[in-house]
């Protein structure tokens, strides 16, 4: 990327831009600087610190008070992305980030997702966009096939899926439904009476949207793990609390499972969890947002039994999958109950496609009106690459994550540890707390990570934790 020099480049003239911003040729001109520009980038990412070293403010310093009054060239405007923009980006396509949970990227995924924003098609119902809509259907069922989820979740079946911008707005929208069905039955005056329950490890994802749905805090049950359980939920916990709760007066209404949670990779036990449940006839969603997309390999699967059981399912293709961000594919067993919560029906959408009830109307499906053709780039990945190879990709970090073993230092260390660690941009992780203790979470799934990556972010841990271990004995004997 640094090799790119803007300023001598030829300046394009502006009239035909400023005539047609959609001009064939100067789109595609333009284009081919971007894609350069882009391929630098990820030729020489390992060159950049993967934490920006910039200070908070850096950005207002460099650029002008104001917008331009007269165009300038995509030229200038690269020149500025990569003397003042670079600098300012934490690189979460380094396959030196370690941190978080990864947002994967592919040749497939970028070139599916700069399809869509050509076509910039707004799909919300069958007739706005006839292939967006059949495209997701189909790509849904793909998915699911791939994971093996039940008949009942898929459109071959009676249920079906739908491709959400995020994992808050997949659980929002089951979250609603679930609400619904329920003061449908006790009346609607009854809304403070309903809880939600999650353990303590569940992503605050799942807090957003109980509160969004209307759902009081204090009826937000994050039920305690422990070490006994590998920070599991434990059946029998939720029982006892559910069981507490209708002592009280409240009435159970959801529950969320998780597939690799985000502190730990912790998988609740998805069938014994749904066993509960079912008694008190809860709606029981399961958030497989990282760890879900690795049940495509045989030898995963095992970690969404019990999915039977459940009434809805999310995963997030971009975390793990290769599918550029936003990404999240929901399956609902009874899609009906989406549709009920969130369709509107006002007359400037009304038409005979909609009337006949035999398509799909993915407005009724989400949040909002709009939607992006988001199925392309899924398709892309999916048709590009292969089950095998999605399969061999999965597994690749799998093995790399499998030689790292973390040992519960004192806390403060650690902090010091984490903080040394990413000051030197060498590489970028982040921390949890588990049961009081300061843990350094290591997620490998970088697109670019290989298993060097791996070895040199251990030495660079080694190299930190002797240096802080020897400054302490240093004190040490200092004070005696």
């Amino acid at each position: 990327m640094g090799s790119q020099n803007f300023e001598n480049a030829p300046k394009a003239h502006t009239s035909s831009y400023n005539n047609n911003p959609l001009d064939p040729e100067e789109f595609r001109r333009q284009g081919h600087m971007i894609i350069d520009f882009l391929a630098d980038y990820y030729q020489t990412i390992e060159k950049y610190p993967v934490l920006s070293q910039v200070e908070p403010g850096y950005l207002q310093k460099r650029l002008p008070n104001s917008t331009p009054y007269d165009p300038e060239p995509i030229e200038s405007i690269l020149q500025d992305v990569q003397e003042h923009i670079v600098p300012g980006i934490t690189h979460w396509q380094s396959p030196n980030f370690f941190a978080y949970f990864q947002c994967t990227s592919s040749i497939a995924g970028f070139l599916g997702e700069m399809l869509s924003t050509g076509f910039n098609v707004v799909g919300f119902n069958w007739v706005a966009s006839l292939a967006a809509t059949e495209l997701e259907m189909i790509v849904m069922d793909w998915l699911g096939e791939m994971l093996e989820l039940p008949k009942s979740f898929l459109f071959s079946g009676n249920g079906g899926g739908v491709l959400q911008r995020t994992t808050c707005e997949a659980v929002l929208c089951t979250l609603v439904a679930a609400r619904d069905q329920m003061l449908s039955q006790i009346g609607r005056e009854n809304l403070v009476k309903l809880v939600v329950y999650v353990s303590d490890q569940t992503h605050s994802a799942l807090q957003k949207a109980a509160q969004i749905a209307g759902i009081h805090t204090k009826n937000i049950k994050a039920i305690k793990t422990s070490k006994s359980t590998s920070f599991a939920l434990s059946p029998s916990s939720l029982r006892a609390q559910i069981c507490a709760d209708i002592e009280a007066g409240l009435v159970p209404l959801f529950l969320c499972a998780t597939v690799g949670t985000t502190s730990t990779t912790v998988v609740d036990p998805l069938g014994s969890l749904c066993d509960v449940a079912k008694d008190y006839g809860m709606w029981v969603h399961v958030d497989a947002a990282y760890a879900g997309s690795a049940c495509i390999c045989p030898e995963f699967r095992h970690f969404m039994d019990g999915v039977e059981g459940v009434n809805s399912i999310s995963l997030n293709a971009h975390k793990w999958f290769l599918t550029t961000l936003d990404c999240c594919c929901l399956w609902v067993k009874d899609p009906s109950a989406l549709i009920k919560s969130l369709s509107t029906n006002p007359e400037y959408l009304k038409n005979k496609a909609t009337d006949s009830k035999q398509v799909v109307d993915y407005k009724d499906w989400q949040l909002t009106l709009s939607r992006r053709f988001r199925s392309l780039k899924l398709w892309f990945v999916l048709r590009s690459y292969g089950v095998a190879n999605l399969r061999n990709f999965l597994r690749s970090h799998v093995k790399m994550a499998e030689g790292i073993l973390s040992e519960e230092h004192v806390n403060e260390l650690n902090r010091k540890l984490l903080e040394s660690i990413n000051m030197s941009g060498s590489i970028y992780m982040t921390h949890t707390v588990v049961e009081g203790v300061y843990v350094i979470r290591f997620a490998v799934g970088a697109t670019l990570v290989e298993e060097r990556h791996v070895i040199m972010a251990w030495k660079v841990v080694q190299e930190h934790a002797n240096v802080i271990l020897s400054t302490l004995k240093q004190h040490e004997v200092n004070l005696e």
